[in-house]
This record gives C-alpha cells, sequence and structure tokens, in this order.
C-alpha cells in the first residue's frame, strides 16, 4: 500500500486531445413551465470549468506535476475562458484555433444536485492534422504522453500520434472511445470502462473471462497493458506478456457524480508515471484519486493534499508507526509537496477519550499529524515508578489506529526537544495547562518561523485518575 505521491521535479505530461468547456447552470425547479410539460429553473449561478482533455491536464497538473495541453478550438468566448483558467493553474496551453468552428462546450442544467438537461455545442469537422505538426515540436521533453479522445474529432489522426510517440521512446497513455479500438495499437496503456470494453470484446461473465479477453485485446493491438475502470468494483490493470493482473477495489463511500472521472483516472496515472513510479503504483494512485472525485459534482480535479490523505487513511496502521529515520524522509517529501506538518508528544500511556479530543484539534491545524511518543524509560522518568502501564509499541499501535493520527514515532530524552529541531513542524501542538515557553522545542519552532498551540484536554479524563480508579476497585 502506498503511502504518499510526490511529484518529480521537472516532469512534464503532454496531453493531446479534444478540448472541452464545462459550463454548469445552477438553478431552483418549483414549478412546470404552461409552454410545455418541461419544468422552468430559475437560475441562481453559472459556473465554466475545462472539461475534456483540459480536466485531465488540470488533473496532472493539481498534483504538481508540469503539463502542456494540445488541442483544437474555435475563436470564440469559450476558447479564450478555457486559455484564462488553464493559465490560472498554470499549464501551458497550445491550441489550434479554428475560424468558424465553436469551442467544443457542454452546458448541464441542475437543480436540486440533479441533472435536468445537457446542451453540447460542438462540430464534426475538426482539422486533426493540424496537430501533427505541433506535436512534434512539444513532444521532446516530454515523461509521458496521454491521448484524450472524447470522439469529437481531434484525435481522428491517433495513429500518426502514437507511431511518433513509439519512434521517441515516450510512453502514450490513451483514454479511448468508440469500438474500433484498433486505432489505438501500439499505445503503452489504454484505460477504457468496462462498458467501452465489453463493446468491443463481448460480455464477459467474471473476471476470469474479462481478463482472458483483456490479455487477447493487449496481442491483439500490442498494447503494453490495459486498465479496466469498473464503477463500484474498482478497477483492473492487466500487463500485457506474462505480466500480472491488479484487482483493486472501488475506495469511493459515496459516489455522487461520476463526469470525468476517466479524466482523474488517466492523468493521476500519467502523473505517477512521470515522476518515476511503476505503473502499477501509479494505478493505486488513480484508484485513491478515483475514489475522491466521484463525490464531487461536475469535472473537478484533486489536489495533492487530498490524494495523500486519502493514501493515508487505508494504510494499515503498524505501517503508520515509524523509525525517526525514516519519518524525517517521509515529514521532508510531505513539506516538499506543500502539506503543513503538526507534530505533538506525550506518553499516551492508557488512551482515552481526551487524547482522542486532543489529537483531533491538532490534526485540524495542518495537514499531517505526527505524534512523538516516550520510550518505556523516558516515561518512567517522567511518571514514576509502575508506569507506563503499556509498553511502548502497544501505545505506539494504539496511536497509529486512530484515524486523526498520520505517523507515529519514539524519542528516548526527557523531552522531544531535540526531535522537534530534526523534524521541524509546521505547527507544535501540546495538550494540557501549559504556557507557550513552557513547551519543549517551542523556542525552536518560533525560530524559524514555526507557530506554537496549546490545546486544552477534555474535562474528567486523566490516565492517572483512570489508573486510581483501577487500583481502588482491586483493593475492594
Amino acid at each position: 500500500m502506498l503511502q504518499h505521491f510526490q511529484p518529480r521535479n521537472k516532469a512534464r505530461v503532454l496531453v493531446v486531445g479534444d478540448v472541452i468547456l464545462d459550463r454548469y447552470v445552477y438553478g431552483v425547479s418549483e414549478r412546470i413551465s404552461p409552454e410545455a410539460p418541461v419544468p422552468v429553473v430559475k437560475v441562481t449561478a453559472t459556473e465554466e470549468r475545462p472539461g475534456g482533455a483540459a480536466n485531465v491536464a488540470m488533473n496532472v497538473k493539481s498534483l504538481g506535476v508540469d503539463v502542456q495541453l494540445l488541442g483544437i478550438t474555435g475563436m470564440d468566448a469559450a476558447a479564450a475562458t478555457l486559455e484564462q483558467q488553464l493559465a490560472g493553474a498554470g499549464i501551458r496551453c497550445d491550441f489550434v484555433a479554428q475560424s468558424g468552428l465553436p469551442t467544443i462546450t457542454k452546458v448541464r442544467v441542475i437543480s436540486q444536485h440533479q441533472q435536468l438537461l445537457r446542451l453540447d455545442y460542438e462540430s464534426e469537422h475538426l482539422h486533426s492534422g493540424l496537430l501533427l505538426s505541433r506535436f512534434l515540436q512539444l513532444l521532446p521533453g516530454s515523461a509521458c504522453v496521454v491521448l484524450s479522445d472524447y470522439a469529437k474529432g481531434s484525435l481522428d489522426g491517433v495513429q500518426d500520434l502514437i507511431g511518433q510517440a513509439t519512434v521517441a521512446g515516450v510512453a502514450v497513455l490513451v483514454d479511448p472511445k468508440g469500438t474500433d479500438f484498433s486505432r489505438y495499437r501500439g499505445a503503452t496503456l489504454l484505460t477504457p470502462n468496462q462498458r467501452e470494453f465489453e463493446a468491443v470484446v463481448g460480455k464477459c461473465r467474471d473476471e476470469g473471462e474479462l481478463e482472458a479477453r483483456g490479455r487477447a485485446l493487449c496481442r491483439d493491438l500490442r498494447l503494453q497493458a490495459l486498465l479496466i475502470t469498473r464503477g463500484e468494483r474498482g478497477m483492473t490493470l492487466i500487463e500485457g506478456g506474462q505480466g500480472a493482473t491488479l484487482h483493486l477495489r472501488a475506495r469511493s463511500h459515496e459516489v455522487f457524480d461520476v463526469t470525468g472521472a476517466g479524466d482523474t483516472v488517466i492523468g493521476v496515472t500519467a502523473a505517477g508515471l512521470a515522476s518515476g513510479y511503476g505503473l502499477a503504483q501509479a494505478v493505486e494512485f488513480a484508484n485513491a484519486a478515483a475514489g475522491i472525485v466521484v463525490e464531487k459534482l461536475g469535472t473537478a480535479a484533486i489536489s495533492l493534499a487530498e490524494l495523500n490523505r486519502a493514501l493515508a487513511s487505508t494504510i494499515p496502521a503498524a505501517r503508520r508507526v515509524l523509525e525517526a529515520d525514516q519519518v524525517a524522509g517521509i515529514v521532508q517529501a510531505a513539506r516538499d509537496v506543500g502539506e503543513r506538518i503538526v507534530m505533538t508528544n506525550g506518553c499516551f500511556d492508557l488512551l482515552h477519550p481526551g487524547h482522542v479530543e486532543y489529537l483531533e484539534q491538532a490534526r485540524r491545524l495542518g495537514d499531517r499529524l505526527l505524534v512523538a511518543v516516550n520510550s518505556d524509560a523516558s516515561a518512567a522518568r517522567l511518571k514514576g515508578q509502575g508506569r507506563p502501564i503499556n509498553p511502548l509499541a502497544s501505545r505506539m499501535r494504539m496511536l497509529a489506529a486512530l484515524a486523526c493520527v498520520d505517523w507515529v514515532t519514539s524519542f528516548d530524552a526527557d523531552t522531544p526537544a531535540e526531535l522537534v529541531a530534526r523534524l521541524r513542524p509546521d505547527v507544535l501542538v501540546k495538550g494540557g495547562d501549559y504556557r507557550i515557553e513552557q513547551v519543549a522545542g517551542a523556542q525552536t519552532v518560533q525560530g524559524y518561523g514555526g507557530k506554537v498551540e496549546v490545546l486544552p484536554f477534555l474535562p474528567g479524563h486523566s490516565t492517572t485518575n483512570m489508573v486510581a480508579a483501577i487500583i481502588a476497585g482491586t483493593r475492594k
């Protein structure tokens, strides 16, 4: 199980395909029109987002990976809106503008979180041949290429693009459309959903048949791998030849809207490959990302912090317990991608609701929470004879099982001051009746511009009182 996504510096993904502007019209529908049996929507807001290949680019960029977008637009306001939004996100756009044709636009009318109607503005006469010369100029320096096909015409010359990328030794990931997958022959990875896959190979009765037909398709089309997205059943990655098959369970808790989920899957997979991860690892990242994006309305990109929180929440508790040397590298990696690190410490001998409330409050102060725990010798010096009751391994294991805790480590000194200086958290938190100047490591944290917070414990909960009550109970 992966613990953290870290983008590689200077990696670049080239996204090519059908660029779309998604426009959302929100309103209230409380009556039927007297002119026809249709709802009347009183418009309250309008929102525009990059869609299609542009949404793929947004998903790559949101994970901190550089991206170049190539596509065809009209010479209209929709193209200007797309370019402005993408440039604002730090995406370099290379649009081939055609006069007399509209930029592909999808207008969705939404009321009470339900889509009532969709209007499509598009043309069937895009001149895809105009993309090849620009593609050849942009290909050098690209870690991988994503071809986002929405069957709007931009990728009619897709074989030329795949061939040129193959000659250059650049991996090609394709989100396909239609039932003629032969046009994608030679691609590195194809990412159809199960409905699209079965429209090509026939209905699959079980996972064995799905895998067999997937392997046959890889052979026929000379694909290195096939990633089939399967909705609530997760994803299946089939690597060609004698490669392994990987079944990943879906991670979403509630499917709100699947619009653009395929864009997220291929975009995150590309970002993972460009950052140096293997294909199976990149697909694990994509599976976690898909579980996040289907809980959002409309086309959306997930942030690096969202992805890493989702990854951390599914890591077995035992793997969140780390040696100081291990945690230093992980903390630095999280900091490098802009995450805010919160650190706290304590003995946590008998875990109780006061501890949990305090740790949940601490977690809300940043993106990641690290808990440093006194070793058995350190706890004995601090608490006195007979303490700790639970050994260090047990105390750390209990803390690691809490959803609000990302990492747990230990220290043997009387205070964590040395560990604080080494890890340099953005926020140092202590619970109880302390003044900030009394918190071990506070001066160090404030010295490099960090924050120190003191949070109150939940009244009525105390390890000391629990121990006293247990002892009193045994004497009755």
